[in-house]
């Protein structure tokens, strides 16, 4: 639904104006004076502003140039009386889109208004499409030669053109969201929006707000009319990454609009159609969530009609030497290092290491190291895991290890039993929060989290 402010000091003209464009289906903001009309172009999403020239305080011509300084794609349509054709010229020269002369017919009123919004339109995908032009994905934007990524490859071919849902699942920091976007730019959605969402990183009722977008007063703060990402994802694809994160509330509205592609800003009362394609992504079980009543069913199996299981790096280590060159060319362009090199032993050393934070944690690595290297040569020394560093433990000087460990106990089996001893230890005694547990043994959360997935610590007290 298109935006427009109509601006205009006589009240029965706006009624008029209002009612009319209404009628043909557009949301109408009004304002009797220029003052007024810039703080609501300030506060709310436009689409075009339609102001007459002579008004008292900001006339016209002040409020187009307020307009054009902070938003120069904005049409303005501009309402003149008749005899002050050298204005509306001077407002043409200014930037207004066009203008008309009262009393203007109503065909000519929406002929305007239409073109002007479809040139608003086609300005405002340009832009986006240059801003997006370094983030456009193909699968030469995927790195990986693995077998397992080999297949994963041929499912993005296979759905991508088709409508259907995804499930992409998967630890954090895998490229869940990259795989996403190769899905919609391999689909025939590859021009319209892609916009993403983090589920995890919003309060609910930001959240809400965020999705479904707001009316003005709907809640304390909501000062101004505002669009969701579903609006901005129409006609393109909405990623909802850590949907496992998404309060029930929500999950039945999200429900609705999948099944009537309609749905309400919060605040509203008007239905809102939309033409999105959903790809959701999360790092949970999200079958044990509906178990366990955290996730709704219908919604589980609306989502998941294809799902693609990202493999953690720790499977996929024959792609770590290509990663790492990858994000060493990478930082090399960014921090403006063009000789920039990493040595084969740093190659070796990284290819031996489990990176429970995954290719997010090997590009972190990387840069760090991009940045701190000595010569631009990255040594094995510059390479080091993103880990919580901690003092070297005391325990030489009274750690016997003949008393405590039989000669013919296998070294895999030593640090296994010992881990999930110390692991059990201390969310015992954080009161199983992991942040807190983490800490104390000296690692990050989601090596904890893999950690507590491999030894298959799930319940309090309990282990399988």
């Amino acid at each position: 639904m298109h935006t427009i402010l109509i601006v205009d000091d006589e009240p029965n003209y706006l009624i008029v104006l209002q009612e009319l464009l209404e009628e043909e289906g557009f949301e109408i903001l009004t304002a009797h004076n220029g003052e007024d009309a810039l703080q609501i172009c300030k506060d709310n999403d436009l689409d075009l502003v339609l102001t007459d020239m002579q008004m008292p305080g900001m006339g016209g011509m002040e409020l187009l140039s307020s307009i054009k300084k902070r938003t120069p794609q904005l049409p303005v349509i501009m309402m003149t009386a008749f005899g002050e054709i050298e204005k509306a010229v001077a407002a043409m020269q200014a930037g207004s889109f066009n203008f008309l002369t009262k009393p203007f017919k109503n065909d000519e009123l929406l002929a305007n208004i239409n073109k002007a919004i479809e040139h608003h339109a086609v300005l405002q995908e340009n832009i986006r499409l240059r801003s997006e032009v370094k983030q456009r994905c193909d699968f030469a934007g995927m790195i990986g030669k693995n077998r397992i990524m080999q297949d994963i490859y041929s499912l993005i071919e296979k759905v991508a053109p088709t409508p259907t849902s995804v499930l992409i699942t998967g630890e954090s920091g895998t490229g869940k969201e990259l795989i996403a976007r190769a899905i919609h730019c391999n689909s025939n959605r590859e021009d319209g929006p892609f916009i993403s969402v983090n589920c995890a990183a919003l309060p609910d009722s930001l959240l809400e707000s965020e999705l479904f977008g707001h009316e003005k007063g709907a809640f304390t703060g909501a000062v101004s009319l505002r669009k969701g990402r579903f609006e901005r994802a129409d006609g393109g694809t909405l990623f909802l990454d850590e949907i496992g994160e998404m309060p029930l509330t929500l999950q039945a509205k999200l429900l609705r609009i999948i099944q009537e592609k309609t749905f309400e800003r919060v605040g509203g009362s008007s239905e809102l159609a939309v033409d999105v394609r959903i790809i959701a992504a999360t790092n949970k079980d999200l079958k044990e969530e509906v178990e366990q009543g955290n996730f709704r069913e219908d919604l589980y199996y609306r989502l998941n009609v294809l799902n693609i299981h990202v493999p953690p790096l720790r499977e996929r280590m024959d792609d770590i030497p290509l990663l790492t060159l990858h994000f060493v060319e990478k930082f090399s362009q960014q921090l403006g290092k063009p000789d920039l090199t990493i040595s084969d032993e740093s190659i070796s050393f990284l290819s031996s290491l489990t990176w429970e934070g995954n290719i997010r944690e090997l590009e972190n690595t990387i840069e760090r190291a991009s940045i701190l290297c000595n010569n631009n040569i990255i040594q094995p020394e510059d390479v080091q895991p993103d880990v919580i560093s901690s003092p070297e433990p005391e325990l030489d000087a009274h750690f016997n290890i003949d008393e405590i460990f039989k000669p013919d106990i296998r070294l895999p089996d030593i640090l296994n039993a010992l881990e999930k001893k110390m692991i059990i230890r201390a969310m015992e005694q954080a009161d199983y929060i992991q942040t807190k547990a983490a800490g104390s043994l000296g690692i990050t959360k989601s090596l904890l989290q893999y950690k507590m997935k491999k030894f298959g610590i799930k319940k309090k007290g309990q282990t399988p």
